[in-house]
């Protein structure tokens, strides 16, 4: 992504650890007048700025890329299962839960020690890293309106988006309460140059209302020019600026605009689908998405083009003796009929694992969606067809929702709807099988207030969880609550 290397200038380093979480590190402004010096020296230029803006999507990646929020979405949901141990002889075969995810699996997670308080603090640090550049753009001498005008718009963006994914993980859905007065997040637009603050967190419906502002307000900036180097696919454009909106827009159950969003990007985007005859060679790619990207976080490689880090770690397979911790469960592979396409991409791999004490040979599906060296897969274009379709469906445009989810089993050869479906349900389960392993099925699950049930490899403490309950979200990490009086924890935490 965008001239990701892994030898960072030592001034951006230096800026990186000046950026603190919005509710700590309290004796930042302490380090006055050196630390807010070396900010401006870094932002009061082009280049100052444009390195900012790298390290701000080098930090998206890496966080998105941690094991407990790369697998979340689908291993609450129940799309996934793990592995069996390959480690050691001693533990061969042996089918644990992983430490990154232990309770959160359990949907048991601890304020006090939570798989995801890292992801947290990073998404907050990401922010202000967002609000600084965009707080220092006006300013530059050296940068043309045109240059202005799109770096706040990928700041703009990115804040939007990190504060999203924030409101998924920590709120409840959208619809939870008849006007989502619900709690939301702490919605932070100001850098710490404006002093040490201690918000309280805002309602769903304002974190909303917050999150579709800044990505408005960046679509009116984009001037489509490119400031850093790297793939286009790897960094905010309108049309995945647009395709985030959308998805807000869906979880906000704002049917209308999420259809004219996401209709607007069908058509005008300039991006076609996947073919079927291509489909399963575009997935098997090593070292580039598929060709109906809208945004990858692409990882991080060296000078010489080699990547040491990837989604591969999790998912992917090599030989019976170096595999990820993740395969598919057989309650995902079994909702594709035996002609559809995309039950290719699950290779059915023998692996000895222990039962009862016993070893035996059992099957483990492992994707072939991130073999190689896989970015995150952001957005992409079927979604955009899916949600159009689930918005149709709302809008009482059951021939659209029909059409629109006809092309996608089309292109994956499965049996086409006929019309007196239970389209609802029809649209949310081809979501969870086109969209498997990308991170949507737990909030697709919370959205249309489903209670989750995972069967086949479930080895937590609970394996089901009914709709509605506070274990839907996750608590915010005990640190924050302490440095911040005013920041309110989640029930049941």
């Amino acid at each position: 992504m965008r001239n990701l290397k892994n030898n960072n200038p030592l001034k951006f380093a230096v800026f990186l650890a000046a950026i603190f979480l919005l509710q700590s590190c309290s004796d930042f402004l302490e380090q006055e007048p050196g630390t807010q010096t070396s900010i401006n020296e870094q932002l009061g230029t082009k280049q100052g700025v444009l390195e900012a803006m790298n390290g701000m999507y080098r930090a998206i990646e890496a966080n998105v890329r941690t094991e407990a929020f790369s697998t979340y979405g689908d291993l609450q949901g129940g799309n996934l299962k793990f592995a069996p141990a390959i480690s050691t002889t001693t533990t061969i075969g042996q089918v644990t839960t992983p430490g990154n995810v232990v309770n959160i699996y359990s949907f048991d997670d601890l304020a006090d020690n939570s798989n995801l308080a890292a992801f947290y603090s990073t998404n907050y640090n990401i922010i202000n890293q967002a609000n600084l550049i965009l707080e220092f753009t006006d300013a530059l001498k050296d940068a043309s309106d045109t240059e202005k005008s799109q770096i706040k718009a990928e700041a703009l963006t990115a804040r939007a988006y990190v504060h999203f994914l924030l409101s998924e993980i920590y709120s409840q859905n959208y619809g939870f309460t008849a006007n989502a007065s619900h709690l939301g997040i702490i919605y932070n637009s100001k850098s710490i140059t404006n002093g040490l603050q201690y918000p309280a967190r805002e309602t769903v419906a304002n974190t909303y209302t917050f999150i579709i502002n800044d990505i408005k307000a960046a679509l009116n900036l984009y001037a489509n020019t490119i400031l850093l180097n790297g793939p286009a696919h790897s960094y905010f454009n309108k049309n995945n600026t647009k395709a985030l909106l959308a998805r807000v827009y869906l979880a906000k159950k704002d049917w209308k605009n999420a259809y004219d969003t996401a209709d607007d990007i069908i058509k005008n985007s300039g991006v076609v689908l996947m073919s079927s005859g291509d489909y399963l060679a575009q997935w098997q790619k090593p070292d580039a998405p598929v060709s109906e990207v809208l945004l990858e976080f692409s990882i991080p490689r060296n000078d010489a083009g080699s990547a040491s880090v990837s989604l591969a770690t999790f998912f992917g397979y090599t030989s019976d003796s170096q595999y990820g911790k993740y395969t598919a469960s057989q309650d995902l592979v079994n909702l594709y009929e035996s002609s559809d396409i995309r039950k290719q991409l699950f290779k059915n791999h023998q692996l000895p694992t222990l039962v009862n004490l016993q070893k035996e040979i059992l099957n483990y599906y492992f994707t072939d969606k991130f073999q190689g060296n896989p970015g995150y897969m952001a957005f992409r274009l079927s979604e955009q067809y899916l949600i159009r379709a689930e918005a149709a469906i709302e809008l009482n445009n059951s021939a659209q929702a029909i059409e629109d989810i006809n092309t996608i089993r089309t292109r994956a050869n499965a049996a086409v709807l006929q019309g007196n479906e239970d389209l609802k349900e029809a649209v949310f389960l081809e979501r969870r099988k086109e969209l498997c392993f990308e991170g949507h099925l737990f909030f697709d699950i919370a959205r249309n207030k489903k209670d989750v049930s995972r069967t086949d490899g479930c080895i937590a403490l609970s394996c089901s969880l009914t709709y509605p309950s506070p274990k839907f979200i996750l608590p915010i990490p005990r640190s924050n609550i302490n440095l911040n009086t005013n920041l309110k924890q989640n029930e049941s935490y």
